[in-house]
């Protein structure tokens, strides 16, 4: 079907069948709801998207609770339990599972208060820890005719200075030193009152400063150990609420389908934003896909409301959302399509256009059997196991296995399996060159190397002809047809002429044709010196752009080559040391690095080919995704 068609939908029906308006068209799953303009009559309506939103929020965080602390081993593959649509929009459920999200939540926070408890412990111990040989009660500021002073001085300051130093003063004091690090000396001062300020006067020169130890009672030590108790309560404590969440742990997957059920309800709600209400009757604007037009006018059928259906005028299309559906086959290059960009609506759909391209593309750069069943049992694997539901995942593993498949029989052609992994392990057990016993190969890449750049060069220019066969298609189809004619038109005439002046051996008088005909082509509509101008550039930017994108092709070749290469110098290196268990282990840890790269870059330079050289041509970019308002779900699938 490709590019969807869409039509305008305009509503109007009681304010009081909202709830179940949404709920019907949720279940339908064909309209996307827009925003239309406020009048005077009519005003944004009131709904509950930031508690809805407040919801998943919850629940994802108790998700991220239960995977810390209580972490559940799954099969790496596994299929999606499915439910059925009423059970997932069961509002009982739902607020269960919040509830339960908010106790996982709220042991979460007493753990984070826990934590931040027992960093300001571990402060204050650290702090007490140089004062420990101090073994007076801390209330006690000193005696009648004495102060006790407690302070730090840099550990560059000479103590037996610094005593000496009050010594001269005559300074009545007593200075010992309780302990020393890095960076401090911790000091204890016994000072007569009388002499406090002759005392602190040295002591400041040598940067003394006062501990800043909090008020507290009884001996340094007997606040470290009461320190070190408070921190044993804060450890049971934690592990109390650790052990507590652990018991939640079987809620996991009743919390995630409690996420995919509050998913649904922020999209109501989201939706309800987008409507206009005047009262008593509610107003929506949205675009309806035209497939499912017939389930809409069922669902429709259930209110009493007003509606009618527009097809989108040509100057709209930008405007005009864009679903593209396509065959199996077709459907996974929505991967390649979407990460370029949609189509603009009223445009083409490239996909079953760059289908077998993209395809055979990747498969002659990866060009070896090994790689080609590593990649069909994966997908295979993996769609079976689990039926990847994802935005990319759905799309990525089939493409994987069409791609193993081409890659599997081009791999054939060239007789590659994991390189020439066989014939070395022929020659390994027998003795007998491997050169010898290598596969049936239809062409060898390394010996082939011109051939296969020629063939290159020619499904590249396959590829670019299909691309202007297509935009002529475009342009006539928009009543552009002299465009068309002028255009591409003119240069496929100028092949065909080239042609024929080939066969007739009279090349130089079939060129010389075609440059009057792509000159007059390009003169069309343009006056004056515009004429040269654009003839010259025409001429100028189309050979040189039809010709480089067609040498750009040749990244076919230079990869199939590279691949090859790689997986032999491999083999090679493990044969080398004559054992068949070390040949294994290099072959495969080899073959393995270079099917990662290659599983990467092929896909990488197979997207610059249809990005580059072959959307440019056909391709209308700027289309905008339909979401319609319909059941989406991470953890579950649906049966309606």
């Amino acid at each position: 079907m490709a590019i969807v068609k869409m039509k305008r939908v305009r509503l109007i029906a009681l304010a009081k069948d909202r709830d179940e308006l949404l709920s019907e068209l949720l279940h339908v799953g064909c309209v996307e709801v827009r925003e239309p303009e406020e009048n005077d009559l009519l005003h944004r309506d009131v709904s509950a998207l930031a508690d809805a939103r407040g919801d998943l929020t919850l629940l994802q965080h108790a998700i991220e609770v239960l995977g810390k602390y209580a972490p559940q081993k799954k099969p790496l593959l596994s299929l999606r339990p499915t439910i059925k649509e009423a059970a997932l929009l069961d509002g009982d459920a739902r607020r269960a599972a919040l509830e339960k999200a908010e106790t996982i939540t709220a042991h979460a926070r007493t753990i984070g208060q826990l934590n931040a408890r027992e960093a300001r412990i571990h402060a204050d111990r650290l702090a007490l820890e140089p004062w420990s040989a101090f073994d007076i009660p801390l209330e006690v500021k000193g005696t009648a005719r004495t102060d006790l002073l407690l302070g730090a001085a840099p550990a560059t300051a000479d103590f037996d200075a610094m005593a000496g130093a009050l010594d001269e003063a005559g300074a009545v004091a007593e200075i010992r030193r309780l302990s020393a690090d890095r960076e401090q000396q911790y000091l204890e001062v016994i000072v007569h009152r009388d002499s406090r300020q002759q005392a602190l006067d040295v002591l400041r020169s040598f940067g003394f400063s006062f501990a800043q130890i909090k008020d507290l009672t009884g001996t340094v030590r007997e606040n470290i150990q009461a320190l070190g108790k408070e921190l044993d309560d804060v450890a049971k404590a934690r592990n109390a609420e650790i052990e507590a969440i652990r018991q939640m742990g079987p809620c996991l997957d009743e919390l995630k389908l409690g996420l995919d059920r509050v998913e649904q309800v922020v999209a109501t709600e989201s939706a309800k934003e987008r409507l206009l209400t005047g009262g008593s009757i509610l107003y929506l604007e949205g675009w309806a896909s035209v497939p499912e037009i017939p389930e809409l006018e069922k669902a429709l059928a259930k209110f009493d409301c007003a509606w009618e259906l527009e097809e989108p005028a040509e100057e709209e299309y930008p405007n005009v959302p864009v679903e593209l559906r396509n065959g199996k086959l077709v459907r996974p290059l929505n991967m390649v399509t979407e990460m370029y960009s949609l189509p603009a609506y009223g445009g083409v759909d490239p996909n079953p256009l760059i289908a077998p391209f993209f395809i055979v593309f990747y498969g002659m750069m990866m060009a070896d059997m090994g790689y080609g069943l590593v990649m069909m049992l994966a997908s295979a694997i993996i769609m079976k196991k689990s039926k990847p539901n994802g935005a990319t995942m759905r799309y990525m593993i089939p493409l994987l296995g069409l791609c193993g498949i081409s890659t599997f029989i081009w791999g054939a052609l060239t007789g590659g399996f994991f390189g020439d992994l066989i014939p070395q392990i022929r020659g390994l057990l027998t003795g007998v060159d491997p050169a010898s016993v290598s596969l049936w190969k239809l062409f060898d890449p390394l010996e082939d190397a011109i051939p296969v750049l020629i063939g290159s060069l020619i499904l590249g220019a396959v590829q670019v002809i299909t691309g202007m066969i297509t935009s002529m298609y475009m342009k006539i189809k928009r009543g552009k047809g002299m465009d068309a004619l002028c255009g591409e038109g003119a240069w496929f005439l100028s092949f065909a002429v080239i042609g024929i002046g080939f066969a007739a051996g009279k090349l130089t008088w079939g060129l010389i044709a075609a440059l009057v005909i792509l000159a007059a082509a390009n003169a069309y509509g343009k006056k004056g010196f515009g004429i040269i101008t654009g003839v010259f550039g025409a001429l100028y930017n189309g050979i040189t752009g039809y010709f480089s994108d067609i040498l750009s092709y040749s990244r076919l070749m230079a990869l199939m080559l590279a691949g090859a290469v790689v997986a032999q110098v491999f083999n090679q290196l493990g044969a080398m040391t004559g054992n068949i268990v070390f040949f294994l282990i290099i072959a495969f840890l080899g073959n393995a690095i270079n099917f990662a790269l290659n599983i990467l870059g092929c896909y990488v330079h197979d997207m610059r080919l249809q990005c580059l050289e072959f959307f440019g041509r056909v391709y209308e970019d700027g289309g905008k995704p339909f979401r319609p308002l319909n059941i989406n779900t991470k953890y579950v699938d649906v049966e309606k």
